[in-house]
């Protein structure tokens, strides 16, 4: 079994950052990442404690998001230099994995 290894990289949001368009627009035309994953999560907060979260009563427009994407060692380091002005601090984390081919 052949295997290499990469790197993860998890990007936190809500959907009122408005970021998710112009950070999918980077990854897939201009750096052309292996992969990219958004998810929407239900329910969440951060490090100011605010709750973001949706019920069938009041529909948020506000729910977290995480962009998920890897590739290469190298090129992860780029791209995050590229991005991290534009994301708030503490949001990305990235991590090694291994892909099994």
């Amino acid at each position: 079994m052949k295997t290499r290894d990469v790197t993860m990289v998890h990007i936190y949001l809500t959907e009122g950052d408005k970021m998710l368009d112009q950070l999918m627009k980077l990854l897939h035309d201009e750096e052309k990442v292996c992969g990219v994953t958004v998810l929407r999560g239900i329910t969440g907060f951060g490090k100011q404690g605010h709750i973001h979260s949706s019920s069938l009563i009041d529909v948020s427009f506000d729910l977290p998001l995480i962009i998920e994407f890897f590739d290469s060692a190298e090129k992860i380091i780029k791209i995050i230099e590229n991005i991290q002005p534009l994301i708030d601090p503490g949001h990305i984390v990235s991590w090694t994995a291994t892909i099994y081919e």
